[in-house]
This record gives C-alpha cells, structure tokens and sequence, in this order.
C-alpha cells in the first residue's frame, strides 16, 4: 500500500518484472482481460469535485471520463505511440474531440499548440507526422497529449529509457518544470535508482509484487533500511 500526496514525485523503482507497470496500469483500470484486479482498493481525492472516488468501482462511461482527465499516463516505449499517418495535430485534436466535445475546431488548434509550447516543440510542428520527429520530440508530444485535460496525476512508465542521456536530462527538466508549473503529482516508474534520487520526493522499491520500502530520496539514500534497498543502491 501507498499514499501519493498532492503534487509530489513518487519513484517506483526495482528490476524488470517486479510489477511496476502492472501496479501502475491498477491505478486506472487498464488491465487486459484474462488479467484482473482482485483485493484491495484505488481511492482517488479529486480535488475539482472535493469527493473520494472508488477507482475499481468505476466502469463504462464513468470510468473513460475518468482516464486521461483526472489520471493521464505516458506509457513505456510511448516515443513510438505516435499513429505513423496521422498528424500531430490529428492526435492531440483527437484527445480533445472525444473528452471535450463542447470546444470547436479554432479552440482544439488553439490549445493544441498551447500544449507543444508548453513541452518545448514549437507550434510550427504541429503538422508534422512522426517520422519528422526526434525521438525526444515524440516523447515530448506524447507528454502534452497526456497534459490535454490538465490531469491531477500524471504516470510516466519509463518515459525516457529510449531516449540518449543529453535528451533525457532534457525531458526530466521539462517534466519537472512542469510539475512546478501545474501542480500534478506524478508517479514515475523506472528501474534507474540514481535518477530517481534526484527528482523523486519519495521512492518505492518494489520486488516479486511487492513494496519493500518507501520513504524519502533522502532517507533512501543514506539510510537504507531493506538489504534488497542496498543492493540497488
């Protein structure tokens, strides 16, 4: 079990296959059949309406209004989520076509070009397809695509493990700034500890399934209390 505090970076760190995609896909129901969820429970504090909402209990279209608007996740390998024949513009039009109806084409173009800006592309780019970017840069309009309905909680599953150190230095600025700029707590799942000393307010280290420790980067660090902790480290 954890607790994610409003506008914190939780890292959750341990080796492949340990479970941290499938704890984060528990977060917002994205599971695949035959998979699925059987004990326990997801309690999400929405802070525009002020109530609790039972994650796990949502379904249909309450569960897809849900997503991306309260909760947005930036999935592994999403450098190549693009639609190879649709156009920047056409992908993050989509977002805003589906879960707000109410905005019209001027609108949609306008915050689209919004959101590249805030990521660092410029608007310019918003016609171009995916194989006229830069890794970086897919990366970075996968990010303004998740920022589309200014979520409360982003989930970034390794968002930059394809990406060379110079441009992934670069985007976990920008995710940072970010944070500071809007005010979304952010889990981010890697299995590279050193980086998640640096951005992470607390860490979860996680093995076979299961939380092994979770405290503060600083905590973690110096005073490491599990023996699995200190291996990593």
């Amino acid at each position: 079990s954890f607790t994610l505090r409003r506008g914190e970076i939780l890292g959750l760190a341990g080796e492949s296959g340990c479970g941290k995609t499938t704890l984060a896909y528990g977060l917002n129901q994205l599971h695949r059949p035959p998979a699925r969820i059987v004990s326990g429970s997801v309690t999400f504090h929405d802070r525009d309406e002020g109530t609790d909402v039972d994650v796990l209990g949502l379904e249909g279209e309450r569960l897809r209004a849900f997503r991306w608007s309260k909760v947005a996740m930036v999935f592994q390998g999403a450098m190549n989520a693009l639609n190879p024949v649709l156009s920047v513009r056409t992908q993050l039009g989509d977002v805003l076509t589906t879960h707000r109806p109410q905005m019209d084409r001027e609108e949609r173009r306008r915050r689209s070009e919004e959101l590249l800006e805030l990521v660092g592309v410029e608007r310019r780019r918003i016609d171009a397809y995916a194989h006229e970017l830069s890794g970086g840069m897919r990366q970075r309009v996968m990010i303004a695509m998740a920022l589309a309905l200014d979520p409360q909680l982003m989930i970034m599953d390794e968002p930059t493990t394809a990406l060379d150190v110079v441009v992934q230095r670069e985007i976990l600025q920008e995710v940072l700034r970010l944070r500071q700029e809007l005010g979304f707590a952010v889990v981010f799942i890697t299995h590279d500890l050193p980086m998640l000393l640096e951005i992470s307010d607390r860490i979860a280290v996680m093995k076979a399934g299961q939380i092994m420790e979770l405290d503060t980067a600083e905590n973690l660090y110096f005073e490491p209390k599990h023996p699995y902790t200190r291996r990593l480290l």
